[in-house]
């Protein structure tokens, strides 16, 4: 695939998930600019909801303008309002929890399974219980599917049915991953995705919600729309939100939705020779790698440095030299000023992961010299012995 991704001396550095877009994409925009279609509804738009809801195996979507704006929605849409609390993990985006406070309720950190990532299904419901015997109202349970892997639905979705609190899940990171046969995005009463730039595939910016539930959908759609009412002149009864998808960035995610597939295996296929060149390399592995469902968004390794004598930001460090892009794994919420003070229960997994994870160039529009360059940057870093034992 041809990329529309800037030339010139930017162009040597290696990015960590640029965006996959060429001609086919090119196409889908040009027809949409002719169609006059320019304003945020049009047929585009209609057509992009009705097939990611088709491709997530939702009755119905809602594109929006953001991931964030996704999750504020939803949250509204299961009746969180002010002074209730929400169950976030700690290890995630900041958006998931700010989200939380858009509403005026007060998110509460759990910590996450060390071996996914992923939310300790056990924490949240000691949360629940804990929170609820304070007499708090618990309005909402919101997974992350960390890196592009689903959480342990099989677990979470029986307990926040006994629990009778709404699970919504944060998929931004997720559309195309599945989890025992059902694609992320379906678990609970509404999911929200992002297309953000860095995203599996992307509208430039955009996101949307995907749900079974009617209502809550034409609640968001009525919200997202500034809360006009149905009258010939501009009447709001209440606040909204100028949180539409425009009709040409719907088009630009039509013809991603397109690749969607092509773009997994080719994410996947470069996980596949990560895991082949650390595999002999003692401490080091790749966080999820067991999972077949996952989308690959991002491929993580986690460094333990008492055995393979080097740290994740000796690697990070020994990349960016050779104008390579790296990052750590998400800092916690709790750890962030934003959330100082906030509420959480913790085993130290995610400060774990935080200080022990890198995450690796992984996008779908890495050529295959890129590639190669990662590879044989990360080689020599390995046979020159990593440049001694850790501090």
């Amino acid at each position: 695939m041809t990329t529309l991704q800037g030339a010139g001396p930017a162009s040597r550095r290696v990015l960590l998930s640029p965006p996959d877009v060429g001609p086919l994409e090119e196409s889908y925009l040009i027809a949409a600019l002719r169609s006059g279609w320019v304003a945020p509804a049009g047929p585009d738009l209609q057509a992009f909801e009705r097939e990611i809801a088709e491709r997530v195996g939702t009755t119905g979507a809602l594109a929006v303008s953001s991931g964030t704006a996704a999750l504020h929605l939803a949250l509204l849409g299961v009746g969180v309002g002010p002074g209730d609390v929400v169950l976030v993990p700690t290890l995630t985006f900041v958006a998931t929890a700010n989200a939380v406070r858009y509403i005026g309720a007060r998110p509460v950190f759990v910590d996450c399974d060390p071996q996914t990532g992923n939310v300790d299904v056990q924490l949240v419901a000691a949360l629940i219980e804990r929170l609820r015997s304070r007499g708090e109202r618990v309005g909402a349970v919101v997974p992350v599917d960390m890196f592009g892997s689903c959480a342990d639905y099989d677990a979470l979705v029986p307990l926040c049915v006994d629990a009778e609190v709404p699970l919504v899940e944060d998929a931004a990171e997720a559309l195309g991953a599945s989890y025992q046969g059902r694609a992320a995005g379906s678990f609970g009463r509404v999911g929200a995705l992002s297309f953000n730039g860095n995203k599996i595939m992307t509208t430039s910016g955009g996101g949307m919600l995907v749900s079974d539930d009617a209502a809550l959908l034409a609640r968001a759609r009525h919200l997202s729309t500034q809360a006009r009412e149905p009258t010939p002149h501009y009447e709001h009864r209440e606040t909204g939100y100028n949180y539409r998808l425009s009709n040409l960035l719907a088009a630009l995610g039509r013809a991603q939705l397109v690749r969607l597939d092509g773009m997994i295996a080719r994410r996947r296929q470069l996980r596949d020779r990560y895991a082949k060149l650390f595999a002999p390399v003692p401490g080091v592995r790749l966080l999820g790698a067991e999972d077949t469902g996952s989308n690959c968004w991002l491929t993580v390794i986690t460094v333990e440095r008492e055995r393979c004598g080097w740290r994740a930001d000796d690697l990070a460090a020994h990349l960016s030299e050779r104008d390579i892009e790296t990052r750590p794994v998400w800092k916690p919420m709790h750890l962030q000023p934003v959330h100082a003070g906030a509420e959480s229960l913790l085993t130290g997994a995610a400060e774990r992961l935080f200080a022990d994870g890198l995450t690796l160039p992984s996008g779908s529009a890495l050529s295959e010299p890129q590639v190669g360059r990662v590879l044989a940057a990360i080689d020599e870093f390995l046979t020159l012995g990593a440049g001694g034992p850790a501090a």
